[in-house]
């Protein structure tokens, strides 16, 4: 392909993904092959000569279509949102037309200068304190500073790192030989409620350290009483607490930890308090939203992904650090392949040493894009969209008498299922959960909306996530609607 036929095929796939998105809430939201589907539809070998443009794209509608869940498709309501946009897209595609591999300054300054920009903007965008800042407000550098991650897994599992440095140093402090100390590191503790992500378990793992999941309470909420309490008795155990995770928007159902009780632990214990707000923390861009995250302020790590509710094209995982003199203590490797530059200002960076990979992706550019783009009020009226429609979605289900709303609804999750009163009278929790796990089998097997289910102590629930970039209230109705219809056929009247 010269450029010429580039030139060509790319105003062609412009075309291709505008129609995608035009025409998407037509197709139906999940995908209904089997397993193995593509193998029997394709060759076993690479071709040996080379193949048209106009083959492949055939082969994308008839063999990949068929294979793909569509995320942005305004009638998908399963997990978390996975936002696109078109200002995302552009961004990445100048992202692909450099294709940098940008693990230091040299490889590209603007592509490390940018990101320190961008994330200083976004810390300010959703109000996070001056000490997750890069550049202070004279210019100068700050200690703290932001980086772009792949997800939120690899963002906690780098400030797990980070708190496992920060401990140990603490040790050595303390007149803990280093023999000692590197031994001490198999009693490190992390904690974690079980409503956190997995992330913390699988950074353990990794690390080799620790993880304690502590009983959520009725609200599905970390608390400061339960965390205090595995602390004094791991610590009793001979154990070293080190990390702590407090979640803004649980992944089941969109619980916020007692943040302030979680720091003032992690603070007498000097353990790292680490803030996940990989969904929610798109929220804090509305002013009205930050009264629920008090207690971010102390965190040591805070982290959230604008490629969940932002607008921001997958992978976009925001993770900013207090104080990065641990992060990079603990990833800095030095090669004399591997030049660094000394500089006087606060942009000379070597994200390299602020991740798990060498190599990056120059995914600031879409951030930008989106932000410079859509602006502060833009994404706001984004995210209060999603919030009002969450809030219909709830009133319309209580009206109707034949459901309840399991968690409140604070910002685009709606967490449900058919109350036991609406199967009879004196019915089993089993019975109420085999129609709550129906529901959710029958919506997805209709396929007009597509959602999911969980379990929350012991409940089948059903989980609407509303949060697609190209949907409208429309297809709220429109999920309302199946709910209602296909409950119908559960419960006959």
């Amino acid at each position: 392909m010269d450029v010429n036929e580039f030139r060509k095929r790319g105003k062609e796939m412009i075309d291709t993904i505008a129609d995608y998105y035009e025409t998407l809430d037509q197709r139906p939201p999940k995908s209904t092959v089997n397993p193995g589907y593509l193998y029997k539809l394709v060759p076993h070998e690479a071709p040996e000569e080379p193949e048209t443009f106009d083959a492949i794209k055939d082969d994308i509608e008839s063999k990949i279509m068929p294979g793909m869940t569509h995320w942005q498709s305004g009638n998908f309501f399963g997990w978390y949102p996975s936002n696109s946009s078109f200002p995302g897209i552009l961004g990445d595609m100048y992202s692909s037309m450099f294709n940098i591999v940008g693990f230091n300054w040299i490889c590209s300054p603007a592509a490390t200068e940018l990101e320190t920009v961008v994330m200083d903007w976004l810390a300010k965008l959703i109000g996070l304190d001056k000490r997750f800042l890069s550049i202070k407000e004279d210019g100068t550098e700050g200690i703290g500073g932001g980086v772009i991650q792949g997800s939120a897994s690899e963002a906690q599992i780098v400030a797990m790192i980070a708190a496992r440095e920060k401990m140990t140093a603490l040790l050595l402090s303390r007149g803990v030989g280093a023999a000692e100390a590197e031994q001490l590191q198999s009693k490190f503790v992390a904690y974690i409620s079980d409503q956190t992500h997995s992330a913390t378990q699988k950074g353990a793992k990794i690390i080799g350290c620790k993880a304690r999941v502590i009983n959520s309470d009725l609200d599905f909420k970390l608390t400061k009483k339960a965390l205090d309490a595995a602390v004094r008795e791991d610590k009793a155990a001979g154990l070293v607490p080190f990390f702590v995770c407090g979640t803004f928007g649980t992944t089941n159902t969109a619980a916020i930890d007692e943040l302030i009780g979680i720091a003032e632990v992690a603070s007498a214990e000097n353990m790292w308090f680490h803030v996940d707000a990989a969904y929610a923390g798109s929220a804090l861009t509305c002013p009205e939203f930050r009264p629920l995250a008090e207690g971010i302020e102390c965190a040591d790590s805070f982290n959230f992904n604008p490629h969940k509710w932002m607008l921001t094209n997958f992978d976009c995982s925001a993770l900013w650090v207090a104080d990065s003199t641990h992060l990079v203590n603990a990833l800095s490797i030095h090669r004399e392949y591997l030049p660094r530059v000394k500089g006087d200002t606060a942009f000379v960076k070597d994200y390299r040493d602020w991740q798990l990979p060498l190599g990056r992706r120059f995914r600031a550019l879409k951030l930008w894009f989106v932000m410079r783009m859509y602006g502060a009020s833009g994404i706001r009226q984004h995210i209060r969209a999603h919030v009002s429609q969450a809030q219909w979605l709830e009133e319309q289900l209580l009206a109707d008498g034949r459901f309840e709303i399991v968690t409140p609804v604070v910002f685009g999750l709606v967490v449900f299922r058919i109350k036991p009163q609406a199967l009879g009278s004196n019915v089993s929790t089993e019975i109420v959960n085999e129609a709550n796990v129906e529901l959710v089998k029958q919506i997805q097997e209709d396929n007009r909306v597509f959602l999911v289910g969980t379990k929350l102590k012991g409940c089948d629930v059903v989980r609407a996530a509303i949060g697609s970039a190209f949907g409208t209230k429309d297809n709220v109705e429109r999920l309302l609607s199946v709910i209602t219809e296909l409950t119908s056929k559960i419960i006959p009247a």
